[in-house]
């Protein structure tokens, strides 16, 4: 073996700094001729802290950790704001002594209104939301119900009440809002008699004084000092939502005597000026964030007495297409604010930071069952995939409806009798779905409607009105025996074509069915309605929770039909179902 002729010969170097050139450190050959392993790459990885590959065996990777935690398919699209197990059983432990309405220190005339107004509406006990937000509202700090000095409250107090869908959140934060305009009102007329009674004593000096003069008459075109001034305003975001709030405040007001004023889009400029302007005064407004803004900037007065101010559906009121016009008429009734109370069904994490930056000292008042939808609600699960259905979700979502309105059919009896109407929501995720849904419907003898945001506000009010209850002119329908049978079903491109050529097509007639997005979703009422249809798989559980709370309201039961077909996440539903099952709230 000959040596090489350099091997003496120290590296050339041609690096500027005059040092030989480095090697690349993933070289093969980085490690030869060391007495140590300083391999570059290898140190690296080591002090990365990744494992290294033993002698004579495969590279052992770390065991998985197995996730113990519920809900695992839930958490990957986790859009909730938790609330500890923990917060939710001291509360349920406060409220368990409450049971009636006349444990709350509330004003006679309220405490009649509500056993005149609630038997209509449903049990006369008070509900968790209840229990929950009136005391707190009403400044009661101890157990004994005694409210505290009103002095002490100077500042404004803010409140979010976070409650299930159907808990009775409306009279939750409405009792309390009457309580203080009455007692405002008695406060005010007691105000009045002693200022009147110091101007008398002043005019009886006055006049000894100068007997021949004349005291100027009293005007009688003065307006009354409420009017375009309310005391309260509620904001919802929709037209729906301001004459359901109106009808509730306005069935209160026949024994609590105060003026309320619901206004939206849907009523003209002549009706929102006379109620605005009403010459009896006006003590509570309902409206939209846009109706008011708009009406603000043209009359500012109309924000420079408001008390109390509750932001209904403060999930939706404060996202990013309502947020401005919200924030805006907080600013601008901020100097007279007392109370500022945000109210709804769930607490979304984007909700939840917004408040940690603009409102960080409010006071949250949860119900112990927030996010949980409610165990007297039952999911069932279709198959879309299986016989008959073969994928076919229309075939399977129409099939549905004629076999819940079949079975509420079913009666013995003589000829024909009269029957109560099953009303049915169809929830879709795409608004663009609804029309075509509710049209293959019809053509398989269903009374079905559309209602998604291209529906004019006219339109959503009377499809919601005849679905809440008959018209005036409606009489109840009545059926045949014969029609009660199921129908064979064709394919919906045979229908068109065949049509004509039947020569009776069978209806269901004790069935009202509305094919909605999430704008039937969220606050509307819909006590009368039991059975709920998800024809697509929601995609979160915010979603999941407002279109099952449209039914098994007010403690009534309900029942929930998901349509799961390719593609569906079935996870999800299976983990709902449990979850439903055993009481626990989706996060």
């Amino acid at each position: 073996m000959v040596l090489s002729s350099n091997v003496a010969r120290s590296s050339p170097r041609t690096a500027p700094d005059g040092k030989p050139p480095r090697r690349k450190s993933r070289d093969p050959f980085a490690g030869l001729n060391q007495t140590e392993a300083r391999i570059p790459f290898l140190t690296e990885r080591i002090s990365r802290g990744e494992h290294q590959r033993p002698s004579g065996g495969r590279e052992q990777r770390p065991a998985r950790k197995r996730s113990t935690e519920p809900f695992k398919a839930l958490k990957m699209q986790r859009s909730l704001a938790a609330v500890p197990y923990g917060t939710r059983s001291s509360i349920k432990s406060k409220i368990s002594e409450i049971d009636s309405f006349e444990q709350f220190p509330l004003l006679p005339t309220i405490k009649q209104a509500i056993e005149d107004v609630l038997p209509g509406l449903g049990d006369v006990t008070p509900t968790p939301a209840q229990r929950v937000a009136i005391p707190t509202l009403l400044g009661v700090e101890s157990e004994r119900m005694r409210r505290r000095n009103p002095v002490e409250n100077s500042g404004m107090e803010q409140f979010l009440l976070a409650a299930e869908t159907g808990s009775g959140k409306t009279l939750a934060y409405m009792l309390p809002i009457l309580d203080a305009i009455k007692r405002a009102e008695t406060a005010e007329a007691e105000e009045e008699v002693r200022e009147k009674a110091a101007k008398e004593a002043a005019g009886a000096e006055k006049k000894k004084d100068s007997m021949f003069e004349l005291e100027p008459p009293p005007l009688s075109n003065e307006p009354h000092p409420t009017s375009a001034r309310p005391r309260a305003i509620i904001l919802v975001p929709t037209a729906e939502l301001v004459a359901q709030v109106g009808t509730i405040a306005k069935s209160l007001s026949h024994i609590v005597k105060f003026k309320t004023a619901p206004i939206s889009a849907a009523k003209t400029a002549t009706v929102i000026r006379n109620l605005l302007f009403s010459p009896r005064g006006v003590d509570l407004v309902v409206s939209t964030p846009h109706l008011l803004a708009s009406i603000a900037e043209s009359n500012p007065n109309i924000l420079s007495r408001v008390t109390h101010l509750v932001i209904d559906e403060a999930d939706s009121l404060l996202d990013r297409s309502f947020s401005p016009l919200t924030s805006e008429i907080i600013d601008k009734s901020t100097p007279s604010l007392r109370q500022l109370i945000l109210c709804s069904a769930t607490i979304p994490r984007g909700l939840d930071s917004f408040l940690q930056k603009r409102f960080p000292d409010i006071k949250r008042l949860v119900t112990p069952n927030l996010h949980a939808i409610p165990r007297r609600v039952q999911l069932g699960v279709v198959d879309v995939n299986k016989e008959p259905y073969r994928g076919n979700k229309d075939l399977a979502c129409a099939d549905t409806i004629w076999a819940i309105g079949r079975a509420a059919a079913e009666y013995v009896s003589e000829g024909k009798e009269r029957i109560d109407i099953k009303r049915i929501i169809v929830f879709v995720n795409e608004r663009e779905k609804a029309p075509e849904v509710a049209e293959y419907l019809v053509t398989k003898g269903i009374d079905a409607v559309a209602l998604n945001r291209d529906t004019s506000s006219e339109r959503q009010s009377r499809i919601l009105a005849s679905f809440k209850g008959l018209a005036k002119d409606e009489e109840m329908p009545t059926l045949d025996p014969a029609q009660t049978v199921q129908p064979n079903y064709i394919p919906a491109s045979k229908t068109a074509s065949n049509s004509s050529a039947s020569p009776r097509r069978r209806q269901l007639l004790n069935t009202k069915v509305i094919v909605t997005t999430d704008l039937g979703s969220r606050g509307i009422d819909t006590l009368a309605v039991r059975h709920v249809i998800l024809y697509d798989v929601p995609h979160t559980t915010i979603d999941f929770i407002h279109r099952l709370g449209r039914t098994g309201r007010m403690g009534r039961r309900g029942r929930g039909i998901v349509l799961v077909g390719r593609g569906d996440r079935t996870d999800v539903v299976k983990e709902v179902r449990e979850g439903m099952f055993k009481g626990q709230a989706l996060i």
